[in-house]
């Protein structure tokens, strides 16, 4: 390392309005944070820009930089918004009709099966092709591959312009070897095209699931290395300034809450599916542990979208039955929900005169009315600069808000419901509050757990701005609100660690189990497992390995996933698991068949996950408040004025303490109604709340008076 170099590691969050920035000086320990403008029309710009600001405010260069921690939701936006290109699919014949078939599941069952229609499918039937060749469960060869049938279904593609390809043959799982061969024809006849085959997305049996998670890979695809190659690429030009600076990394957040290289990021753009969420979860997860908060659910509320998720004694659960928006990704990612229901999301009167409000964002351009760039919509933000619950500007005053542009427009919207602009306003925000809490519900209620035992940690630009009144919706215990936090997910990102996961089916009764090939599965993907880590820099003796097993009782369709001991797997070790099965099954359905001889065990996934191990950051601590800082007489904590504030649409308008939290100081307290402001965020406190800052400066909201009648 050049004299003088400093090592500095940056986290970096692109989301749909803003580019969050955290970065930490590993010599000293200084955390600072910023925000930049997010740029759509091609968000390396945005990243770029960010990297160049933070380097500013420390005074630092290229040089310095170790390494940058990126998350982004160009994957996630594409397919929560339904941008999905014309894409094309290849399997197995007698299959054609996979994804139309699908699971035949309706939303919401019955109470909603009379107005549901279908939604188009990822791949519509006409670019469908089929291959004869047919292997069995074991991956035996039944019916050789049809190389003409390849041949004819690649030159399909090509004379139709279709360059985005998915390919999923009937147990490619078990052997690749047809997958391989249909993708060097596609090599040689169609070399344009972008291909994704399922034995290599994901080695795990159910061909619906299979083959959705293999398209929705190569739907992202092109984008993704797009984009991470030209972050590369600038990042390079940025490092070149001086050969004698440190070892230097860029690494891309997984949905798994690890992350990998960005060379390997282009080869599984799916990975990075829920990438930006999975940080927030991350960070929520670390901050709410240190504050002494073992269940924790987590919204995360950005310009797009808002992300929720469980964390139980201090690690967020994962799954492999998750999605985004309309698509099922089945590959081991942190257990997300992602709704439409970001600040930026439109408001918007339906056929049947009904106020909605998203899915569809205005993102950050044309962004909301307020942001004065040609917006034509009124939006969750609008409603929330019209009550006032938000200042006239943005990130300290370095964006200014068009207060009566956003007024303008809500006054139009009131008009066509026969509302006054208040309630109209008013109205927005409820809908938006219960389209988060319904999704909070989804992964607590839906999943047997209490939410009255939860605190709720809100971050993102937009995630606490409804805190409160989701408190009063679900019950929750209380609110915790983290410090900076509109750059959670890019704090987040520097606590994760480098994480790859493998999986094998291996489907198998209890009793008839061969705990040699179990251990010649679980050997090969350790292997795995660790050549990816020692691609990505880590030597042997750094490497951590973690089992985990999906088993089931026979003839049920789904698997409950249970940790499995790094022992040597024998007839003790498969009855160590499969007791830990009975005792998950029992936890999270209330029952078990453990004492049961009629009722078989059943293995079917075999897991293996690489952890390549990182440092995170020190804890920062607040300082109390002393004689050298004292509260004016008549005024909150760290008080700065007062603004016009809407909390009820009933009473209009009030005058609000406003409170700029820098201000405030490790054992504030001030109850409700108050609006506390800092550069990235805002918590409007309702009445009947109040607030505790903690040691850490964080702050924890909870209701001190109960609600009145129709309190918003």
């Amino acid at each position: 390392m050049a004299e003088g170099a400093r090592r500095i590691r940056v986290g970096i969050d692109t989301g749909g309005t803003f580019t969050d920035v955290v970065a930490v000086d590993e010599d000293s320990g200084a955390v600072v944070t910023t925000k930049t403008p997010s740029t759509p029309a091609n968000p390396a710009d945005g990243f770029i820009a960010g990297i160049e600001k933070i380097l500013d405010v420390m005074g630092a260069s290229g040089r310095d930089l170790t390494a940058v921690c990126h998350g982004t939701t160009v994957a996630t936006n594409k397919l929560l918004e339904g941008k999905v290109e014309r894409l094309g699919f290849v399997t197995t014949e007698g299959y054609e009709f996979m994804l139309e078939i699908a699971r035949q599941a309706v939303p919401d069952g019955y109470g909603n099966s009379y107005f549901w229609v279908k939604p188009p499918r990822i791949v519509p039937a006409d670019a469908v092709r089929t291959v004869r060749g047919r292997l069995d469960a074991t991956g035996a060869e039944v019916r050789p591959f049809d190389e003409d049938d390849a041949v004819a279904a690649a030159r399909f593609f090509r004379e139709r312009g279709i360059t985005t390809i998915g390919v999923c043959f009937l147990h490619a799982y078990a052997d690749d070897s047809h997958e391989l061969a249909m993708r060097e024809v596609l090599r040689r006849e169609h070399p344009e095209a972008v291909v994704s085959i399922s034995s290599e997305v994901l080695r795990e049996y159910r061909e619906y699931e299979r083959a959705m998670t293999t398209l929705v890979d190569a739907a992202v695809k092109p984008n993704v290395s797009r984009y991470v190659a030209n972050i590369h690429e600038r990042l390079d030009a940025l490092w070149s300034d001086d050969g004698d600076g440190p070892t230097r990394g860029f690494y891309v957040m997984k949905s798994n809450g690890g992350v990998l290289s960005a060379d390997e990021v282009t080869r599984q753009p799916i990975t990075t599916v829920l990438s930006g969420p999975a940080a927030g979860a991350l960070g929520a997860a670390l901050v709410a542990g240190r504050a002494g908060f073992p269940k924790v659910l987590t919204c995360d509320g950005g310009g797009t979208s808002t992300d929720v998720s469980v964390v139980l004694d201090g690690e967020p659960t994962l799954t492999t039955e998750g999605s985004v928006g309309a698509y099922p990704s089945k590959i081991p990612m942190i257990d997300v929900v992602t709704v439409g229901a970001g600040g930026g999301s439109v408001a918007w009167v339906s056929p049947e005169g009904l106020l909605k409000v998203g899915p569809h964002s205005a993102g950050a351009d044309p962004g909301p009315l307020c942001y004065g760039r040609g917006g034509t919509d009124p939006t969750v933000t609008d409603a929330h600069v019209v009550l006032g619950r938000i200042p006239p500007h943005l990130l300290g005053g370095e964006i200014p808000l068009d207060v009566d542009a956003a007024r303008a427009g809500l006054e139009r919207l009131a008009g066509t419901l026969g509302l006054d602009l208040e309630r109209c306003a008013a109205g927005v925000l409820e809908i938006s509050a219960w389209n988060q809490a319904n999704a909070l519900r989804q992964v607590s209620v839906k999943r047997g757990l209490d939410v009255r035992d939860f605190v709720l940690v809100t971050f993102g630009g937009s995630g606490s701005l409804l805190a409160c009144r989701l408190v009063d919706v679900l019950g929750l215990a209380g609110v915790l609100v983290p410090v900076n936090p509109g750059n959670l997910s890019a704090f987040g990102l520097l606590t994760v660690d480098v994480r790859n996961d493998y999986v094998q089916t291996l489907v198998a009764r209890h009793d008839g189990l061969d705990t040699a090939q179990v251990a010649a599965v679980l050997d090969a993907l350790t292997a795995r497992a660790a050549a990816a880590l020692g691609a990505e820099g880590f030597p042997a003796d750094r490497h951590e390995f973690v089992r985990t097993v999906d088993l089931r009782y026979f003839g049920q369709a789904y698997e409950v996933r249970v940790p499995a001991s790094a022992g040597s797997p024998d007839a003790a070790w498969a009855a160590e698991v499969a007791g830990r099965f009975h005792d998950e099954h029992r936890r999270l359905y209330g029952y078990d068949f453990r004492d049961d001889p009629g009722q078989q065990v059943e293995w079917v996934n075999l897991r293996v996950t690489g952890v390549g191990p990182i440092s995170r950051p020190e804890p920062q601590t607040l300082e109390p408040r002393d004689a050298a800082s004292p509260v004016a007489p008549g005024d909150l904590p760290g008080q700065r004025g007062t603004r016009a504030v809407c909390f009820d649409a009933a009473d209009g308008h009030v005058d609000t303490p406003v409170l700029w939290r820098p201000d405030l100081r490790a054992g504030d307290t001030f109850p409700g109604p108050a609006v506390v402001e800092e550069f990235g965020s805002t918590v409007p406190v309702h009445p009947g709340f109040a607030v505790r800052v903690d040691d850490a400066g964080n702050l924890v909201v909870t209701r001190a008076a109960a609600p009145t009648e129709g309190a918003r």
